[in-house]
């Protein structure tokens, strides 16, 4: 089993930042392709960012893209987001999530396609 952990969310003000962080523990068998996603109140969860095994790929929604930044240490089995110039609309629940399929260069975007899930860390930010 795989254990995902996040934190570094909380309550900051609109265009602040915020770095989450997200250990992997357990049976890893190796790097595999993390995914950040966040979900709000009343809607489906979504695609934010996503890093490939290796950390030489990267993925980043339109929507945060200039302000997030995917990365990992692979040595600390730990995948960041950081996150800038932060909007009152990212204000969700942020969730990683570990990708064991081979899904070829690409990085999923479906949740469905990520097998293991941490139990996510609020992000708010207040206008």
């Amino acid at each position: 089993q795989v254990q995902l952990v996040e934190s570094g969310g909380g309550l900051v003000q609109a265009g602040g930042s915020l770095r989450l962080s997200c250990v992997a523990s357990g049976r890893t068998f190796g790097p595999y392709t993390m995914g950040w996603f966040r979900q709000a109140p009343g809607k489906e969860r979504e695609f934010v960012a996503g890093i490939s095994s290796s950390g030489g790929r990267t993925d980043v929604v339109d929507f945060v893209k200039g302000r997030f930044t995917v990365s990992r240490d692979s040595a600390k089995n730990t995948v960041y987001l950081q996150m800038d110039s932060l909007k009152p609309e990212d204000t969700a629940v942020y969730y990683c999530g570990q990708c064991i399929l081979n899904t070829g260069p690409s990085i999923p975007r479906a949740p469905n396609l990520y097998t293991y899930w941490g139990q996510g860390t609020q992000v708010t930010v207040s206008s």
